[in-house]
């Protein structure tokens, strides 16, 4: 329920009724304001949010289906619960006709009334959430979409609109950071009817003996701490999407579950019986080259042709430099959306020769630091680029305070420049892995593949 400010309103000429109701609610969740006629009841509505109204259907300057209508002008989400003392179907049939929520005869038992009460007041929370689901659907939908035109891109709005029109599963394929989970997201608010909401998982993230469970749920006592019965993501995102993220990272008995579920269309929880469905579109991303991973035995070969019923392939940044003026504009919108900032046509240039190893993600990275950087309405991110070139990634590594002992500035690998810059991050936050991620442009994922490449050690793991 709601906070304290939801509120009751009685609108009846019984004055010992009115007393009786407020004293019985005088503990409940919401506020009980009385008045006794027509006209006192439309200035409290006014005056005061209401959220349930019990209304007297014989008042004495006013009938309730008279006030009904009235009262529902100012506050349209509120619910009328009609009371009377003559009560009719044809009295009934017309309350519910003005608009009224419930109604009620009386004589009626308090716990009858309460139970009335209640149901309406869940009533306009429900609505309350479905508006604000209804919000953050339109707020995503307008955020997650595809910025530019260059190498494809067209093709790719093309074939979210196709996948967003039917349920079949979507396979969506690139480097990290090129806007993998955004198509996804933009495949499932462009839906016709949402029903259902977006749920996402890393499955790189998770370790391997946790990734049934959160997929599938399992019941109590299936294993040894399982105390409770839990969903799995397949019945959290029921009606709606679930986004597999790096689905290249997920373990091979789990890939065969997989298959299974986009097969037969139904799962079991782990210890249970019975099947249930899994009313649910599948949509997974990932930045391995899974036909390598196919060669390797590392990936199925069934469920790669099963989850790519429809598959993109989103373009490197470097290959849609033409798109980089329009994304700079997008981010800047977005960072600093009531300011005047602009970037200078050179520094549009050096971004355009950019190699981006981050795409699209470090360059939203560069340009959000480039504005809380900035000093004027001028925005020059290039002076945070880490440049690929070997004589300038060395100066880099000069610039970030780095010393590698024993190997002059021209002999530093490039691989040694990455190692010592993420650790030097890591270090800088206290190695939170999630945070260090952001800061250098990729997936936590991605970093922490590196971390295990590098063999960093840390004495915090977050």
């Amino acid at each position: 329920m709601r906070n304290s400010r939801s509120s009751l309103l009685i609108i009846d000429d019984d004055r010992l009724f009115c007393d009786s109701i407020a004293r019985y609610f005088a503990d409940s969740f919401f506020n009980v304001i009385s008045c006794y006629n027509g006209l006192e009841g439309i200035e409290k509505c006014k005056k005061h949010k209401v959220d349930v109204i019990l209304l007297d259907q014989q008042l004495p300057d006013a009938t309730g289906m008279e006030l009904c209508g009235n009262l529902l002008e100012i506050n349209e989400q509120a619910k009328i619960i009609f009371i009377t003392a003559f009560p009719s179907f044809r009295h009934a049939v017309q309350a519910l006709r003005n608009g009224a929520y419930d109604y009620l005869s009386k004589p009626f038992e308090l716990e009858e009334l309460e139970l009335a009460v209640k149901r309406a007041f869940r009533t306009v929370e429900l609505e309350h959430l479905e508006e604000l689901q209804q919000y953050h659907n339109k707020r995503e939908s307008n955020e997650n979409v595809l910025i530019g035109r260059d190498n494809g891109l067209e093709k790719i709005d093309h074939l979210i609109n196709l996948a967003a029109a039917n349920n079949a599963p979507v396979l969506i394929t690139g480097e990290t950071g090129t806007g993998k989970t955004v198509v996804a997201k933009a495949i499932h608010y462009r839906q016709p009817h949402i029903k259902g909401a977006f749920v996402s998982i890393n499955c790189a993230a998770l370790p391997e003996t946790l990734i049934e469970s959160e997929f599938f749920g399992h019941e109590k006592g299936a294993f040894t701490g399982a105390d409770v019965q839990k969903k799995g993501l397949f019945e959290m995102a029921a009606g709606g999407t679930l986004f597999l993220d790096e689905i290249g990272e997920l373990p091979m008995h789990l890939q065969a579950k997989l298959l299974g579920v986009l097969d037969d269309g139904r799962f079991r929880r782990i210890g249970g019986q019975s099947y249930l469905q899994a009313n649910v579109r599948v949509i997974a991303a990932t930045n391995v080259d899974l036909q390598a991973a196919i060669g390797k035995k590392e990936f199925r070969e069934d469920l790669y042709y099963r989850m790519s019923v429809m598959h993109m392939h989103l373009p490197p940044l470097r290959e849609r430099a033409g798109d980089i003026e329009e994304l700079c504009r997008f981010f800047l919108a977005g960072a600093a959306p009531d300011q005047r900032l602009r970037i200078p046509a050179e520094e549009l240039t050096v971004l355009r020769s950019y190699s981006w190893p981050g795409n699209v993600r470090e360059l939203k990275n560069i340009i959000e630091r480039a504005v809380i950087l900035r000093s004027g309405n001028g925005i020059y991110p290039s002076s945070l680029l880490v440049s690929d070139n070997m004589h300038e990634a060395s100066d880099r590594v000069c610039s970030l305070g780095f010393t590698l002992s024993g190997s002059s500035a021209q002999s530093v690998s490039l691989s040694e420049v990455e190692k010592k810059h993420i650790c030097q991050t890591l270090d800088s936050l206290q190695y939170n892995h999630t945070q260090a991620a952001k800061v250098l442009g990729i997936a936590r994922s991605t970093l922490l593949r590196k971390i295990q490449q590098y063999d960093i050690q840390s004495g915090v793991s977050k």
